[in-house]
């Protein structure tokens, strides 16, 4: 089942539970999506879609933050829990064993030595990782690595 899909059938399923806080974000999410594929004038893959997801969660995260710096526990709150509900539908996050070893691969695969090659290994771990770890984390990795 596509994730979109996914998506549909939990909106189902919030609106018999009369959950509105769940149903408002997966509507929000479904919205976004709606959105990329009017302004791609396509319809999204599942990569795609993950993509869209994985920025909404880094939207809220950063919220998150901002709203607690300003003492505004209530909306941090509201925003956490949009969170959880958008994790659902984005895949398994890799362990910190498993990202080691996509990087140490990707590092093999590009021949890469230097900082300036950063960009390569960049490019072959983006879709391997996309929405399963945070690529400032993988960027450090890489970095670390290469240094």
């Amino acid at each position: 089942m596509s994730v979109v899909e996914r998506l549909k059938d939990e909106q189902k399923t919030a609106m018999r539970a009369k959950d509105k806080a769940r149903l408002g974000t997966i509507r929000l999410a479904l919205a976004a999506i709606k959105q990329q594929e009017v302004d791609g004038q396509k319809t999204l893959t599942d990569d795609e879609v993950i993509a869209v997801l994985t920025k909404m969660v880094k939207q809220r995260r950063d919220s998150i933050s901002q709203f607690e710096a300003a003492g505004r526990q209530d909306l941090a709150d509201v925003e956490a829990a949009e969170v959880v509900v958008l994790q659902e539908f984005l895949p398994q996050p890799l362990t910190e064993e498993e990202l080691g070893a996509l990087v140490d691969k990707a590092l093999a695969d590009s021949g890469a030595s230097s900082m300036q090659d950063m960009g390569k290994v960049m490019g072959l771990l983006k879709p391997q990782v996309q929405g399963r770890a945070d690529m400032g984390a993988v960027s450090g990795l890489i970095k670390a690595r290469l240094s």
